[in-house]
């Protein structure tokens, strides 16, 4: 399998990130139009911020994104990026999911890098930097 590498003006880069979030009080409101439009809008967000869309689930309860994020962009700015269009634009198009949700979003979320190398692996290459 060859792992494609992305760059920018200064880096080279294989960055993925398996983010997931849920709605408040882990609300199953995620269904029908609302997910369909908010998967419209994760996938403008992902583009509009430069990151490359690999996997994305709507749950009813929760979200699950799999995207490759530019390092110095940062995977902490494309979920706040998501997560504030995504909460503005359906509460506006969604008048249901005001009156049942003081906000759309939890404030946390999961996020683990993905595809690089086992953490012994890279504990054992630091061990041997000690030791030269």
């Amino acid at each position: 399998m060859s792992v494609r590498l992305r760059s920018n003006s200064s880096i080279v880069f294989q960055c993925a990130f398996h983010v997931v979030w849920c709605p408040k009080y882990r609300r199953r409101v995620l269904g029908g139009r609302i997910e369909e439009r908010l998967e419209q809008l994760i996938r403008g967000v992902v583009e509009e911020k430069g990151a490359w869309l690999v996997a994305l689930e709507v749950m009813p309860d929760h979200v699950h994104l799999l995207v490759k994020v530019d390092p110095q962009f940062g995977v902490h700015k494309l979920v706040k990026a998501v997560k504030a269009r995504t909460l503005r634009v359906l509460r506006d198009e969604f008048p249901s999911l005001r009156s049942r949700l003081p906000t759309l979003w939890t404030n946390s979320y999961f996020v683990a890098s993905t595809g690089g190398a086992p953490l012994a692996a890279v504990r054992a290459y630091v061990g041997q930097r000690k030791d030269r």
